[in-house]
Parts: structure tokens; sequence; C-alpha cells
């Protein structure tokens, strides 16, 4: 009777763990569902956008849902991780909302936001940039493995690539903000040319990131490497910098850090190819 007992109160235990297994391993699936969201809903606040006169609070919301994209895309593999729920399904779910949030979304921004710049052009960066996105997407699926540590990353990861585009459009009404100051003083007569300038250098950028997604260039994960890995004097120096530039300059520190993300990695490879060529031809001259 005893061990009838016992069994009959197993069995609701049991099957309360279970569902509450169930519950967790529902919730990485919801916060790549998130990402996808707010993907949709930065193409929706872009849509708003008149292409003459830009309205700063559109493109605000529309830049900044990218940025709550990336927390989303950021959390969903921890979440899998700790349920113990990564399967391919999670990981082909992430990269169809990562084409959205990431690629879809960054170059509807572009051509809503850009408008100055020749048409057809404008239209053609914006297509490569998404192409990139999507090429950069399935060769991080082929190549990444299980056992991959995530220290680094082969070319410009997507997020980052879509964060450059998406800062100049959450820094974009701080910038209006600095120059309708100067109506007064000697630097009005450049007021519009400094609007045009900065609606105009995002094609170049937009271009620049797409193509780096899709290049070699080893890209730390800095995620992982400040606050998983071991932290060294050269990530102490990057964290003291970012502090200082948000505090200095505000909202037009967020292009400025991710541009330097995209752009110090590229820079400095070019740099030691440089370096290097110099020094073999020092050597064979020497040798001659």
């Amino acid at each position: 009777m005893n061990e009838q007992f016992d069994e009959s109160l197993a069995v609701p235990a049991k099957t309360k763990r279970t569902r509450r297994q169930k519950m967790f391993a529902v919730v990485p699936t919801l916060l790549t569902l998130g990402n996808v969201a707010c993907g949709f809903g930065s193409i929706t606040f872009a849509a708003k956008l008149n292409g003459t006169e830009t309205d700063p609070h559109n493109l605000f919301v529309a830049g900044l849902l990218i940025f709550i994209a990336m927390v989303f895309d950021m959390l969903d593999g921890s979440a899998a991780r700790l349920a113990k729920n990564t399967s391919d399904f999670g990981a082909e779910l992430d990269s169809l909302c990562d084409a959205v949030s990431f690629g879809v979304a960054p170059a509807f921004i572009l051509v809503k936001f850009s408008t100055p710049f020749h048409g057809r052009m404008l239209w053609a960066i914006a297509v490569l940039y998404v192409m990139c996105a999507v090429l950069r997407l399935a060769r991080f699926n082929v190549e990444t493995g299980e056992e991959d540590t995530h220290e680094s990353f082969s070319g410009l990861p997507s997020p980052a690539a879509a964060g450059t585009v998406a800062a100049f459009a959450v820094a974009y009404p701080e910038f209006l903000e600095r120059i309708t100051e100067w109506q007064s003083s000697a630097l009005e007569s450049v007021r519009p040319d400094l609007d045009t300038f900065a609606r105009m250098g995002l094609p170049f950028v937009t271009l620049a990131v797409g193509c780096l997604m899709v290049s070699r260039i080893r890209y730390p994960h800095v995620f992982n490497q400040l606050f998983r890995g071991r932290q060294n004097y050269h990530h102490m120096l990057q964290l003291i910098f970012t502090i200082a530039a948000v505090y200095v300059v505000r909202e037009m520190a967020v292009p400025l850090i991710f541009c330097a993300f995209a752009f110090w990695a590229p820079l400095r490879a070019l740099w030691a190819q440089i370096a290097n060529r110099g020094w073999r031809n020092s050597r064979t001259s020497a040798g001659g």
C-alpha cells in the first residue's frame, strides 16, 4: 500500500519537472522571435520617414529597435545553453530572424534616410548589403560547430554591421539638435551642408561594413572576452575609451564606437601587412 502511494506521488512530481523543462525550452525561441519582431518594427517606423524632411523621432525608434533586436539575439543563445536545448532548428530560426533584423531592416533605414544620395546607387548599395548579410549568416551556420569557443569571428558579425548603420539613425536627432544651435553663430551657413553630408556619408559606411561581413578578417567576440574570458590591459583600455566617449559626446558616441569596432580590425590588418612587406624588403636589400 505504501509503495503504491509513493509511486502515485512520484508521477505528478515528474510531470511537473517535465512541464518546467518544456517551459524553459520555449524561452530561447521566444527571445529569437522577439528579435524578428523588433526587426519588423524597425522597418515599420522607417517606412514612415518622409524622403525630404526626415522625422527624427521615427528614425530614432527605427534605429533603437535594431539595438533591442541585438539584445534579444545575444540572450537567445545563452538561454538555449542554460536550458540545454540547443538544436539545428534554433540555429536556423536565429539566422532567419537575423536576416530580417540585421539585413533587411538596416538596408531599409538606409534607403529612407539617405535620400539626397543617387537613387539607383543607393538602392544597389542597400541590396548588396542585404546579400552580404545573408551570405555572412549562411557561412556562419556552415563553419561554426558545437566545439567552437566563439572567441572571435571570421568577418564582421551581422549584428555589428547593422548596429553601425542603426547608430547613425540613433545619433541623428542629437546631431540635428547640435547643428540647430549654430543658427545664430558664424557656422549657420554650413549647417545645411553638414546635414546633407551626414545623410550622404551613410551609404559609403554601409557599403564598407557589407563588404567586411563577407571578408576573412578576424573580429573579437566582445561579450565573451569581456564577461567570460580573461580580461587584459587592452580590454580595460577599450572599456575606458567607450565610457569616456559616451560621457563626452553622448548619443554621438554610438556611431563612433561602432565605426571604431568595424574599421579598426581591417586597418590593423592592413598596417601589419605593410609592416611585414617593409620588413621583408629591408631584409632582401640587406641580403643583396
